[in-house]
């Protein structure tokens, strides 16, 4: 457990640990805490913190008040349409998956569904370009991808991803299961 400090300053922040990131660092920290997990548990329990892992992430999370969590589930929606717009510009958008704004900035040009998705997000930007910028840098901020590549502007995908396509799936499953009530 020497990452004690490292994790909180990270995780604190609402970041994620992924195991597949490109910083050498962060993997470290990662291993870790996979090590030491309940250790690391443990302690930040002490803080009310409770340490989570995903499939290859980990993450804090805290009890909270119930408007909190629907101010936070509200939060949530744009990400439905950000996860809609990125499986629709590739269907196996994924941990590990590497894009590149100028690629999907292509794909705009031959595919109307995909422009129109676009159009949707960031509606405070005007240029196809800056939404992009948007959603990548909104991605790295998140901790769900990385630049990998300064120079042509490639992003590799973090198993932090996983995190929100699960939460959306949890959004998703529930209004299927409301549709099968009988009133």
């Amino acid at each position: 457990m020497k990452y004690t400090n490292e994790v909180f300053q990270r995780l604190s922040r609402g970041q994620f640990i992924s195991a597949n990131s490109i910083d050498a660092e962060t993997r470290a920290i990662y291993n870790d805490i996979e090590e030491y997990q309940q250790e690391y548990e443990d302690y930040f329990a002490k803080i009310d913190f409770q340490l989570c892992g995903g499939d290859g992430f980990f993450y804090f999370s805290r009890r909270e008040a119930k408007v909190i969590v629907e101010n936070k589930l509200q939060s949530l929606f744009s990400w439905i349409d950000y996860l809609d717009f990125l499986k629709t510009y590739d269907t196996s958008f994924d941990a590990g998956t590497q894009f590149r704004l100028a690629q999907m900035e292509v794909s705009l040009s031959t595919n109307i569904e995909l422009k129109e998705k676009l159009g949707r997000l960031f509606q405070d930007r005007q240029s196809n370009r800056d939404k992009l910028e948007a959603l990548a840098l909104t991605l790295v901020n998140m901790g769900f991808a990385e630049l990998v590549n300064e120079t042509d502007g490639t992003y590799q995908v973090t198993s932090a991803f996983h995190y929100i396509e699960q939460i959306i799936l949890c959004i998703n499953i529930d209004e299927e299961v409301k549709d099968e009530i009988p009133q």
